[in-house]
């Protein structure tokens, strides 16, 4: 990975433009109006939306996980779902780009379950986000589609409640999957209450958020850093501008790229 100087101050030519068509050019491909899978103009729009004759079972989950997918009603996968999904759960490293609405929360959360083999004591999962009601909401989500699989233990972690409550926490049911914000979390693995040496799966959602400010930046490369070379990365927003694309991947080793700009056109790199 890069020097921290390297990650705060990275400048990088503009990206060559991509050809909006779907033929496949220098290894990036574009997707218009779903035609390359034939389905209809704008049926990504929408929550968890149909637009894929495979549903979840077809990716080869565990029982527990399609168990609650069936609880909540969900049978086949957004645009977005389909093509992350396989390969995060494989352990490959993924930034995505996606409107709200898409899914993209189920992506890494039932990714990093799929792979989640939980140990005692030991942190595997850390998600960061920007906001503590977004970090709330991620540990929903968590317990939502992880209530079959009972040895698996989720916390969430933000400022402006006493650190004391969340050490207490760490010290005597310490979780699998930790979700917060990175001003809290870092506190938390400087305190040396938060163990970071076993993390395999690094996500950030909101990226864009997270990244673009300097302080919360800084705070996820310290923490980055306590955590083992070997891991998954993956990140998601709902906006990701050109300028910060390239951050993001600082962080990553040939990551999947997946950018809906709009409606109708999935690119992926």
């Amino acid at each position: 990975m890069a020097d921290e100087q390297d990650l705060l101050d990275y400048d990088e030519p503009d990206e060559v433009p991509r050809k909006e068509d779907k033929n496949t050019n220098n290894g990036v491909t574009s997707i218009q109006n779903g035609s390359s899978t034939g389905t209809q103009s704008g049926a990504i729009r929408g929550s968890y939306v149909s637009i894929h004759a495979s549903g979840f079972k077809d990716f080869l989950l565990k029982p527990e996980l399609l168990r609650s997918i069936m609880d909540c009603g969900f049978e086949h996968p957004s645009e977005v779902q389909h093509e992350c999904i396989p390969q995060a759960i494989l352990g490959t490293d993924i930034v995505c780009q996606a409107k709200s609405g898409m899914g993209k929360t189920a992506v890494f959360v039932l990714a990093t379950l799929q792979q989640l083999e939980p140990v005692d004591g030991q942190v595997s999962v850390i998600v960061l986000c920007h906001a503590r009601e977004l970090a709330f909401q991620i540990s929903r989500e968590y317990e939502r589609f992880c209530k079959y699989m009972s040895a698996v233990k989720v916390s969430v972690f933000f400022g402006g409640l006493p650190t004391k409550n969340d050490e207490d926490v760490l010290k005597k049911n310490c979780p699998h999957i930790v979700v917060g914000t990175p001003g809290r979390i870092l506190a938390l693995a400087k305190s040396k209450v938060l163990n970071l040496r076993y993390v395999k799966h690094f996500v950030i959602d909101e990226c864009d958020k997270v990244l673009e400010s300097l302080d919360m930046r800084r705070d996820v490369q310290e923490i980055f850093k306590m955590t083992p070379h070997e891991k998954q990365v993956l990140m998601f927003s709902a906006t990701l501008s050109k300028d910060i694309r390239p951050v993001c991947k600082k962080f990553m080793q040939q990551p999947m790229e997946i950018y809906i700009d709009n409606e109708t056109k999935l690119t992926l790199h």
